[in-house]
């Protein structure tokens, strides 16, 4: 008999069928004799619409009551499941974050785990009840309600399983599994039975969009077998594990991609110590990520300075940079908020040479121009123009022949 932590998302229990389904797969697990915690986020929109309805009464809501908001959309769902479940014989009880509970620190729409008890939610288990825990929030020290930020629901049953010590942790959710490509983009894309914690890690950062990063960060970290599945399909899944040294890596696993990507670029700045800090202080006191950088080699006292930012925070960055070109006396400030990263990503990378060249190749034979590039021990990023990123998805898929079972 295994512990199982099911995590279940918005769409999985999006109306009262779903819910309905979602409870019968609930009891079959039961039924093979397994212990099941299950977490639940609110249903599919409902976060979006405690967000507007907050924003709409006031500009910018008070952090604090924004969460208690926010949270209340797991409270509703973890209350229907809960009935579903007790009316098909399985005993069930609901439990929100700080009935759990689940501590966090203060950081009021971005809170961080600190710690789970989990007394409350063994006794329940040793008396055949079925814990159905809200996800997405937690409790502060002094009793306040947090929320763990947008995919919280995913690092909320991570860090449940790590606590129970469950023998897997499965996110059961829209899609049936993780996928060498995005389907939607690529029709060749194939299901991968397993990819390792790193690959998943980089994968998610990079625009995956099936499972939070800090959930997988959270799931290496404590070494919490994570697999995801569907929870409409009673096959296939994506088993996400420690990497094993004693069998050969796939040269490329996975490729993501991301939209959500805005370049700018200061032109003609003293080449000069500081001049990095300058550029980037204001964007970094403003809280806006930065995610690629490129500095072109100086000519004439002078170079160029690239980074990306999110395409959300792309007006705001350039409206923080113009006092800042002045004060460097700058040539131009001048971005771009059309353009897109494709990513390549594998553990094999490590031990084979000239993946990064295939890549490029690809692309110029597609006369798919790229205008920045970034390389880890198992990735290769680029931006390209948006316009071509779907192509370029399907040619480097194609060119690593993602789409044949190997």
């Amino acid at each position: 008999m295994s512990l199982i932590v099911q995590k279940y998302g918005g769409t999985s229990v999006g109306d009262l069928d779903r819910i309905r389904h979602v409870a019968e797969r609930v009891h079959r697990y039961r039924d093979q004799g397994h212990d099941v915690v299950v977490v639940v986020s609110a249903m599919s929109g409902e976060t979006n619409r405690l967000d507007a309805l907050g924003k709409e009464l006031v500009k910018r809501p008070h952090a604090r009551e924004m969460d208690v908001l926010l949270a209340a959309g797991e409270q509703v769902s973890i209350a229907l499941l809960a009935i579903a479940l007790v009316a098909r014989g399985v005993p069930a009880r609901s439990f929100l974050g700080y009935q759990v509970p689940i501590r966090t620190d203060a950081a009021y729409g971005r809170a961080r785990i600190e710690s789970i008890e989990t007394e409350a939610l063994r006794e329940a288990i040793a008396d055949g009840v079925v814990p159905v825990i809200a996800g997405f929030q937690g409790v502060t020290a002094d009793g306040a309600l947090t929320t763990l930020g947008r995919g919280g629901s995913d690092t909320s049953a991570v860090a449940v399983a790590a606590a129970l010590e469950a023998d897997e942790c499965e996110i059961c959710t829209d899609v049936d599994g993780v996928y060498t490509a995005d389907p939607r983009l690529e029709p060749h894309a194939r299901r991968l039975d397993t990819v390792t914690f790193e690959e998943m890690l980089e994968l998610a950062s990079l625009g995956s969009k099936v499972l939070h990063p800090r959930s997988v960060e959270f799931a290496g970290k404590y070494q919490v077998p994570l697999r995801v599945l569907s929870t409409f399909v009673n096959e296939g899944g994506t088993l996400i594990t420690m990497e094993n040294e004693s069998v050969e890596q796939p040269l490329v696993s996975g490729i993501a991609h991301t939209r959500d990507e805005a370049k700018i670029t200061m032109s003609g700045v003293p080449d000069v110590p500081g001049v990095a800090s300058r550029i980037l202080g204001p964007i970094s006191a403003a809280a806006i990520e930065v995610d690629m950088i490129v500095q072109n080699t100086g000519a004439d006292g002078l170079t160029d300075f690239t980074f990306t930012v999110k395409r959300g925070d792309y007006e705001k960055a350039l409206e923080l940079l113009a006092p800042v070109k002045a004060s460097l006396n700058a040539r131009r400030l001048e971005g771009d908020a059309s353009i897109a990263k494709v990513s390549v990503v594998g553990v094999g990378m490590r031990s084979h040479a000239g993946v990064a060249t295939r890549v490029f190749d690809a692309l110029a034979a597609e006369n798919i121009n790229i205008q920045m590039i970034s390389t880890s021990e198992i990735k290769i990023s680029v931006v390209v123009a948006e316009r071509y990123m779907e192509l370029a998805v399907r040619t480097i898929h194609s060119e690593f022949k993602l789409g044949e079972s190997t």
